[in-house]
């Protein structure tokens, strides 16, 4: 009987501490590391071993996911915090932030030279997702190490995959899903808008939609889940989403790739940012499209 691994967690915020909750709910001990005293306390009462620092987790665990919001905060964590310096010989890490492909590269180099095993390993599916397992992974590294970690990824997610031996390569994949995410979401924003200009209403919409070309996932989840309800706290927020069309903007600059519709994604989602939504869902975008046209309804 094979003994069950030692996990830690990194990140304890809207997908980590699902993501944890889920392992200890199938009697994995977790160790977890988060500056935010609400998530500490939410990680506690869930059953998982609270850790002062980012060297105590990594002192007591086989593998370590990470779920941190940005390459610069991942960055920190392998290099200010420890993980190169105080992760053990064969630690296995799982990195689920979105960065860069150039990041995961350094930082799969950095663990290679120290005998590290890293996965750059961005997730989707949203917080539903990490709730209710379904998330999808987007792998890249070394395959033997995906397949050695699959009987957790597999109680976390339904759609496992390997992308490639580069490290980088899931992140290509996971940036162009939210590329069109941006895409998605500020279309449900101008259709709702302008359909309701034109008289109609937006279940009626939903309805037609839904079962026509115009249904995408995006418009079954920003409506139903945020727009419907009326209720725009995050699963995914507007800044988490503005950085990573930011890195896919970059991404695409290095590769000489145009981007004619997504170069201007990032200045309109920053102009949502910074009228106050940036913390809200990403489905706000909606808000924003409505503001604007009764801002010009008021100027006629």
């Amino acid at each position: 009987m094979s003994v069950k691994r030692i996990l830690g967690f990194i990140g304890l915020g809207n997908m980590g501490l699902p993501m944890a909750g889920n392992l200890i709910n199938e009697e994995y001990e977790v160790f977890g590391f988060d500056i935010n005293p609400t998530a500490i306390a939410k990680f506690q009462e869930k059953g998982g071993h609270i850790c002062p620092s980012i060297k105590e987790v990594l002192q007591r665990v086989d593998v370590v996911f990470l779920s941190l919001p940005s390459p610069a905060i991942v960055e920190k964590a392998f290099y200010e915090e420890g993980i190169i310096k105080y992760g053990r010989e064969g630690l296995i890490i799982i990195d689920t932030s979105t960065v860069t492909p150039e990041l995961n590269r350094k930082v799969f180099q950095a663990c290679l030279e120290n005998k590290l095993k890293y996965l750059g390993s961005p997730i989707s599916g949203g917080v539903i997702g990490a709730v209710n397992a379904t998330l999808t992974f987007m792998v890249g590294g070394p395959k033997q190490d995906f397949e050695e970690v699959l009987p957790l990824l597999n109680i976390l997610g339904k759609n496992l995959f390997h992308v490639g031996e580069n490290p980088g390569s899931g992140t290509v994949i996971k940036l162009i899903n939210n590329l069109m995410i941006g895409f998605y979401t500020q279309a449900v924003g101008e259709a709702l808008t302008l359909g309701e200009k034109m008289g109609l209403d937006h279940e009626s919409m939903f309805e037609i939609l839904n079962v026509s070309y115009g249904q995408s996932r995006i418009y079954e989840r920003n409506y139903k889940e945020y727009i419907a309800e009326n209720n725009f706290e995050p699963g995914f927020t507007t800044n988490l989403l503005l950085k990573d069309l930011k890195i896919a903007k970059q991404m695409a600059e290095d590769c000489k790739v145009q981007l004619p519709i997504g170069d201007h994604l990032v200045e309109w989602y920053s102009q949502i940012a910074n009228e106050g939504y940036g913390e809200n869902d990403m489905s706000a975008a909606y808000l924003m499209t409505k503001k604007l046209a009764e801002k010009a309804e008021t100027t006629k």
